[in-house]
């Protein structure tokens, strides 16, 4: 499929994505927090910058864009630049098995959430990370 868009316009579009705050992540946070779940968002000091992160119990939470961290089924290299791309989220796929390694030999609990996951079945994953996040808190919210 033949890009539609000039490649200055489509590097300004890609500028525009965001890495935090997302729609998504905005989305799982409001939840979390409506029942009774109290965080952090986005934790520059912590390892990888999570976006969920409760330091008392040692709980980190990323939550995967598809297109970012090259999900195996979803992720997919675009026809335009392939070499860049290709190095590019590779480089976004290896960071994350160091970022879960760094966080695993420090003791801390990591869940890693695929946004397909959110967007397919929405709150059977709130329940996911809920029982995730309750597993490692002496007590949760519930």
């Amino acid at each position: 499929m033949v890009d539609k868009l000039s490649p200055s316009d489509r590097s300004k579009n890609m500028s525009k994505i965001k890495g935090s705050h997302t729609k998504l992540e905005d989305m799982v946070t409001k939840e979390l927090w409506a029942r009774g779940f109290r965080f952090r968002k986005n934790v520059r000091k912590l390892e990888g910058k999570p976006d969920i992160a409760i330091k008392k119990y040692k709980i980190v939470i990323f939550i995967d864009s598809c297109f970012w961290h090259f999900c195996d089924i979803h992720g997919h290299i675009p026809k335009s630049k392939i070499d860049f791309w290709t190095t590019k989220l590779e480089r976004n796929k290896q960071r994350d098995v160091e970022v879960t390694s760094h966080y695993l030999s420090k003791n801390w609990n990591i869940l890693r959430v695929w946004e397909h996951e959110l967007k397919n079945d929405f709150e059977n994953t709130i329940l996911k990370i809920s029982d995730f996040i309750n597993q490692f808190s002496q007590k949760g919210p519930h």
